[in-house]
């Protein structure tokens, strides 16, 4: 049976295709849209929706009692691939020397507009 995880600090997109579960020693923070919790707001830019993305992941895996130290696997969704570059510099900026797998995958359209969109695999 999966436990599914809440927590105030990611945004509200966290809801029908934005959830996170956790089974056993495993958390799956499915896809996070790039809305800031505190505004409902989404940026524009790919590099901030990338760091909101990343911030949201941040705000569910802490509230499993977890950090992004415990992600083992990142995909990352882009409606365009022009801009991996600097979504790369951004996911190192979160990792660090820590740099989990990660896939990036072309996508025709997101939810909501994002431009975005980062699931992870966590293990305690």
């Amino acid at each position: 049976m999966f436990t599914k995880v809440h927590t105030e600090h990611a945004p509200a997109a966290v809801g029908a295709y934005s959830q996170a579960v956790e089974k056993n020693n495993m958390v799956f923070v499915s896809g996070q849209l790039p809305i800031d919790a505190n505004t409902n707001e989404m940026s524009e830019n790919v590099v901030e929706q990338a760091e909101q993305s990343l911030k949201n992941i941040e705000a569910i895996l802490k509230e499993s009692g977890l950090s992004l130290e415990n992600v083992v696997k990142n995909t990352i969704f882009m409606t365009s691939l022009e801009k991996a570059a600097e979504v790369n510099e951004v996911y190192a900026r979160f990792f660090g020397e820590y740099k989990p797998a990660r896939a990036m995958v072309g996508v025709k359209e997101l939810p909501k507009g994002a431009q975005i969109e980062i699931e992870s695999i966590a293990i305690r």
